[in-house]
């Protein structure tokens, strides 16, 4: 006969109220950002236990490495471990959207700026979650340079900065042989403009300003023309950083300086974002969860969504923040989010014919994109005897 092992119902019931005292102090914590002692807690919706009780459940929690207390009289504060539990407890939760939708606005858009629709919606879920936000895109193509400007930087160097029809922007810093006057930028400019779109000549430039507009112009559709062709790493827009010096736990320099230090390193971010687009579901990192990606610990959280064309997963969006982040708010903003950028940005792709393309695929131009380039008027010209 078979003998059926009982089933530790006390132990589980004392689990189960361990782990509510635990998410219970973290949303608490996260709200106030003080310290909670088992009074605070009790008044906070835990009526039906005891201030020994919760102590009691403190004192375990703290042993087990989720609460930290600062003092013998202090209250408890959650440490890395306690996040990264209260995180999972609502990463699958349908919490409820917010009533005003902040992304309904993207849904009346309607161009092939795709790349330009991004960065402003990378911008609106910064302004709303208060956090750096980081965005992977793929290579939209069928684009083509639209516009060149000038830009001096001193007697030596100027900023050559390349727009494209589709929003993107690129910038080279480029020599100058000889020093411009910014009548002489303006010339160079309008020689750009006269080769791009094949309207009229170019006018009253001098000699050598005819050289150099000759030579950028070819060095800046040549350089494009690799970049476009060898499409190694994902577009990556970042935004939002300045907002985390009004978090608190941001005050310590060295705290903000290791955030600062994972945010301005493109390829962890391009890392980060292409996990979560691999494993394709809702992602967070918290802390030492990060360790991997920079050369120091940040203290600091990051959370990604997949978003996608046509059900495709095609990028991801992250947000930056410190470690005391409104977890279950921030998981329901983001699936927001992403269902708003996947809905508008999949309805332009097919109304225009946009084609798009991800880093792994082929590195070379194929032949109708070769052809398009031509219809594009990518002129290399060489006028010189």
């Amino acid at each position: 006969m078979k003998i059926i092992k009982p089933t530790p119902i006390k132990r589980v019931g004392k689990h189960d109220r361990e782990r509510r005292v635990l998410l219970g102090l973290v949303d608490y914590y996260i709200q106030t950002g003080k310290p909670v002692g088992s009074n605070t807690l009790k008044e906070a919706g835990f009526e039906d236990l005891s201030s020994a009780t919760i102590r009691n459940y403190f004192a375990q929690l703290e042993e087990e490495g989720y609460l930290l207390q600062s003092h013998s009289s202090g209250g408890r504060i959650p440490t890395d471990l306690a996040y990264r539990i209260y995180a999972h407890a609502y990463l699958n939760t349908n919490e409820p959207y917010p009533k005003q939708n902040p992304f309904e606005a993207f849904k009346s858009f309607e161009s092939k700026e795709i790349a330009i629709f991004l960065q402003e919606a990378a911008e609106k879920l910064s302004w709303e979650t208060n956090c750096a936000v980081f965005l992977s895109a793929p290579r939209f193509d069928h684009d083509f340079i639209a516009n060149l400007k000038l830009v001096p930087l001193d007697a030596y160097r100027c900023l050559c900065i390349i727009m494209t029809d589709f929003g993107v922007i690129k910038t080279e810093v480029m020599h100058l042989p000889v020093k411009l006057s910014s009548f002489g930028i303006k010339r160079i400019e309008n020689y750009f403009h006269c080769r791009l779109t094949n309207l009229g000549e170019p006018e009253n430039l001098e000699p050598e300003e005819e050289t150099v507009a000759q030579t950028f112009y070819n060095e800046l559709m040549l350089r494009y023309i690799v970049g476009y062709s060898n499409f190694i790493d994902v577009d990556l827009y970042r935004t939002g950083f300045s907002r985390l010096l009004f978090y608190s736990d941001f005050q310590d320099t060295n705290l903000l300086a290791s955030s600062l230090s994972l945010f301005e390193n493109a390829h962890s971010m391009r890392l980060l974002l292409k996990e979560c687009k691999a494993l394709n579901h809702l992602r967070f990192w918290i802390g030492d969860d990060l360790s991997s990606f920079a050369n120091s610990s940040p203290r600091c959280s990051v959370l990604t969504i997949p978003y996608y064309i046509n059900y495709k997963p095609v990028g991801a969006v992250g947000l930056l923040g410190p470690t005391r982040l409104p977890y279950r708010a921030l998981f329901s903003l983001l699936k927001l989010f992403s269902d708003c950028i996947s809905e508008t940005v999949t309805k332009n792709v097919y109304k225009f014919k946009i084609d798009y393309r991800q880093p792994e695929q082929s590195l070379y131009l194929k032949k109708e994109e070769s052809l398009l380039i031509g219809q594009s008027r990518f002129l290399i010209e060489d006028k010189r005897p």
